[in-house]
C-alpha cells in the first residue's frame, strides 16, 4: 500500500464537508444576528476569528469575503438553515 492510498471512505468526506458547511453557516448566522450594521471588514473579521480555530491550516478563500458582504449588506437573516 503507498501513502498516498491512504484517504477518508466516500461517507467521512461527506461527513466532514457537511460538518465544515454547518460551522460556516453557524458563524454566518451568528454575524447576521449580532454585527447588524456592521462593515464588511469586521464581519468578515468575525468570520475569520469564528472559523480559524475550528479547520486545520485555516486559510480563507473568496466565499468568506462573499458572505462577509451579505452579512453587512442585510442580504441573511439570522433564521435556521435547510
Amino acid at each position: 500500500m503507498e501513502l498516498q492510498d491512504v484517504k477518508w471512505n466516500e461517507q467521512a468526506r461527506e461527513k466532514i464537508l457537511l460538518d465544515a458547511d454547518r460551522a460556516l453557516q453557524e458563524a454566518v448566522r451568528e454575524a447576521a444576528s449580532s454585527l447588524s450594521g456592521a462593515g464588511k471588514e469586521k464581519v468578515y473579521e468575525f468570520l475569520f476569528e469564528k472559523l480559524k480555530g475550528q479547520f486545520v491550516d485555516f486559510q480563507p478563500g473568496p466565499d468568506l469575503t462573499e458572505y462577509a458582504e451579505a452579512v453587512a449588506g442585510g442580504e441573511f437573516d439570522s433564521g435556521p438553515t435547510a
